[in-house]
């Protein structure tokens, strides 16, 4: 059986077929993580924790550097810290601002999904050469970080 011929515009075609990619690609990343009790947007924040220590990051922070944003930060963090994986603490010279700080339970977490994950991120890219890999991150970064109109 042969694939249908793909109709209209490049562009619209490619946007089609990212959004493939991308909803395929992640529910497998979701499978993985949530045989490990998180979601994909818990594993996101941790991440971005970890890579904010010592100092931690405040809320803003986190959403800035979210790959899928989250309209309700707040209770996400809320549930993350009722997990023990993360720590709110307000600044005392600014009782507005929260610093947000991965916890050691959630440092264990992350080392013990590491390696999962790259397993996984693996098996997905391997029909790739490394030159395509390469060559399809800078394409994908390109669009990513065009000029909005």
């Amino acid at each position: 059986m042969t694939a249908p011929a793909k109709t209209g515009p490049l562009e619209d075609q490619l946007f089609v077929s990212l959004l493939k990619a991308a909803d395929s690609l992640s529910q497998e990343a979701e499978r993985l993580l949530k045989s490990a009790g998180l979601t994909g947007a818990q594993y996101n924040v941790l991440r971005i924790l970890r890579g904010a220590e010592p100092d931690g990051i405040l809320c803003r922070g986190i959403a800035e550097r979210m790959i899928s944003r989250d309209p309700d930060m707040t209770r996400l963090l809320d549930r993350m810290e009722k997990h023990g994986w993360i720590t709110r603490h307000r600044q005392k010279d600014d009782r507005r601002v929260i610093k947000t700080r991965i916890t050691a339970e959630g440092l264990k977490l992350l080392r013990k999904l590491d390696q999962p994950v790259h397993d996984l991120h693996q098996r997905q890219f391997r029909h790739l050469a490394a030159p395509r890999l390469k060559q399809l991150v800078e394409l994908l970064d390109e669009v990513a970080n065009r000029e909005s109109p």
